[in-house]
């Protein structure tokens, strides 16, 4: 299952996915992962969840970023949460490949029972409905 938490800058959604990381690693009988592009929810997310920085990876691009979480599930099949902060910083904000990424990641999470969160600081009303349909 692939989900995302929207909203213009500011509006919380990191303070949201912080908690979502938090829950998860109290029910979660496996490993959770938090994604971010550089390293700064250190002491804000519980230190059982995986932290990892795309930056330190150089992750570039929807294409870099997909494969980057594909060796992260082949590496660890314990995983059952991804939560990823500011998958548009990371990949870049074209909608169209956001939404085309979006369509890989549900296909992987599904594959392989995966719950994966994304925030993407945007107004609800500028992505095109093809970033939705994508993750339905």
């Amino acid at each position: 299952m692939v989900s995302i938490i929207v909203g213009n800058r500011g509006s919380g959604k990191t303070k949201q996915l912080i908690a979502l990381v938090n829950a998860a690693v109290e029910q979660s009988n496996g490993n959770v992962i938090c994604i971010e592009k550089k390293p700064k929810l250190t002491y804000d997310v519980s230190s059982r969840a995986r932290l990892a920085a795309t930056d330190d990876y150089v992750i570039e691009g929807y294409d870099a970023f997909y494969g980057f979480l594909c060796g992260i599930c082949a590496g660890d099949h314990d995983i059952t949460d991804i939560f990823v902060d500011a998958a548009l910083r990371i990949g870049g904000r074209d909608f169209g490949q956001l939404a085309a990424f979006l369509r890989k990641l549900r296909q992987l999470a599904d594959t392989l029972d995966k719950n994966v969160v994304l925030t993407v600081s945007a107004d609800e009303a500028e992505l095109p409905s093809s970033v939705f349909d994508a993750i339905q």
